[in-house]
């Protein structure tokens, strides 16, 4: 046990740390970003109700979710740890460090990106994940409303949510943060995994550009939808 732990206390143990759960909120990402469109082609919120009904009452998606939070800290903690260490290990400062000649900016940024994200967050689970969860939308607005299918309305309360223009742009900003995040931590992951070769490299780095991109965009362009009522 002592030379497992060493292994994962090592440096190297915790960049694979960083690699597997950035794999797994990669995954995780791409599942709720396919719910999230559900917005976009319905306008009575019954296909997004019915989506977010069957997440939280299946016991596999509710037991990941379990997984994906402890995934989700560790990776946070191990962040820290790394960013951290990285500035102890260069206590110096010199007078001249031209950082892009070796490295884009949001690398060097990524403990800065991540405090962003997390900061997001904390007013993401809590104006829904927590409610849907945990204390039920009949705190939202003193009753439990229900859509057609009588799911509760997660929609009305995401269309509540999102008529007040500091948490759009909250959501636009956090989308930025998280779309630079991932221009480094897509390809790092794989990149950690040890998944390299000539031939499928520059397929996964085209995928990671694709990815942080699209992903944050399409979570970015549902608040600003709702907001302008843009097909809604």
């Amino acid at each position: 046990m002592g030379s497992i732990a060493n292994a994962f206390s090592s440096s190297i143990g915790k960049k694979l740390i960083m690699g597997l759960t950035g794999l797994f909120l990669i995954s995780f990402l791409l599942v709720h970003c396919f719910l999230n469109c559900f917005v976009f082609f319905d306008k009575t919120g019954v296909l997004f109700n019915e989506g977010a009904h069957f997440m939280a009452t299946n016991w596999i998606i509710r037991a990941m979710e379990v997984v994906l939070m402890l995934g989700l800290l560790l990776h946070i903690v191990q962040g820290i740890r790394l960013t951290l260490e990285n500035q102890a290990a260069r206590p110096v400062k010199y007078a001249y460090n031209d950082g892009n000649a070796n490295s884009k900016w949001y690398s060097r940024s990524m403990g800065l990106l991540g405090t962003l994200l997390l900061m997001f967050l904390v007013v993401h689970l809590s104006d829904f994940w927590i409610v849907s969860r945990f204390t039920g939308i009949e705190h939202f607005n003193g009753g439990t409303p229900v859509d057609a299918s009588g799911h509760e309305d997660l929609y009305a309360v995401m269309l509540a949510k999102f008529s007040h223009p500091w948490r759009v742009i909250l959501y636009v900003l956090a989308m930025i943060s998280l779309a630079y995040h991932l221009l480094h931590g897509f390809a790092s992951t794989f990149q950690t995994m040890g998944w390299n070769h000539k031939k499928y490299t520059p397929i996964i780095k085209t995928m990671g550009v694709l990815f942080s991109i699209l992903i944050p965009l399409i979570f970015a362009l549902m608040p600003i939808a709702i907001y302008f009522g843009l097909g809604l």
